[in-house]
């Protein structure tokens, strides 16, 4: 397959909640489709390079013109063991690329948010690319141990720290309103919620655990 860093997946989640995806956004980048995302995308006039799903959520007049338009059009069985989402991040991890947006992933049921909410942790058991799961109000990032440095975002400025796994160990943050110094979090805390930097740049770390990382808005 061919070299791309960058991999763009689009679900089917509520319309309003997907961001802007602008002409000035898509150079360059590899777009997949899952089930109704295909829809989303060929109206904003973006022939996605793959889309996969089992398409229950478009009528059959639209799948078959997206069929002859997509260059890879994947059609799955409803009842499977993986969702379209899952399938659509197995094949964007084939490619190796430097980061993965997903969008089209929040908003209506909560056990498909949780799902795909999990799903961003399946890069960190194989060393994979960043990924970010965005929508108008939220940017979600899973992260392991180590430092990382996170930009102040006007449009996101509350960023929460949530643990995944029964404890994060040795939490640090700096450049924040309400810094803290290794701290261990167990799972379960809320104490990380609704921080905020107060320089244009700060910096979080941790020694143990799975973490969930969320820059947001209030809409």
């Amino acid at each position: 397959m061919d070299d791309w860093t960058t991999i763009h997946i689009v679900a089917g989640g509520p319309k309003e909640l997907i961001p802007d995806l602008s002409p000035s956004h898509r150079e360059g980048i590899f777009w997949i489709a899952v089930d109704k995302g295909v829809k989303y995308l060929m109206d904003e006039g973006i022939v996605p390079n793959m889309a996969v799903g089992d398409f229950d959520s478009i009528s059959e007049k639209e799948r078959e013109i997206y069929e002859q338009t997509v260059p890879l059009f994947k059609i799955y069985e409803k009842e499977k063991d993986e969702t379209d989402l899952d399938i659509a991040l197995s094949f964007a991890l084939e490619k190796k690329p430097k980061i993965i947006r997903i969008f089209g992933a929040t908003g209506g049921r909560i056990d498909h948010l949780m799902a795909n909410i999990s799903l961003l942790i399946k890069p960190l058991q194989i060393n994979g690319p960043l990924i970010e799961l965005i929508d108008r109000q939220n940017l979600i990032q899973v992260k392991g141990p180590g430092q990382y440095v996170l930009k102040r975002k006007l449009d996101k400025p509350y960023i929460s720290f949530i643990p995944l796994t029964n404890k994060i160990a040795g939490l640090t943050l700096k450049g924040f309103k309400y810094p803290l110094e290794d701290r261990q979090i167990p799972f379960g805390s809320t104490l990380c919620i609704s921080n905020e930097l107060i320089q244009e740049y700060g910096t979080y770390s941790f020694e143990k655990g799975i973490l969930l990382v969320i820059e947001s808005s209030d809409g």
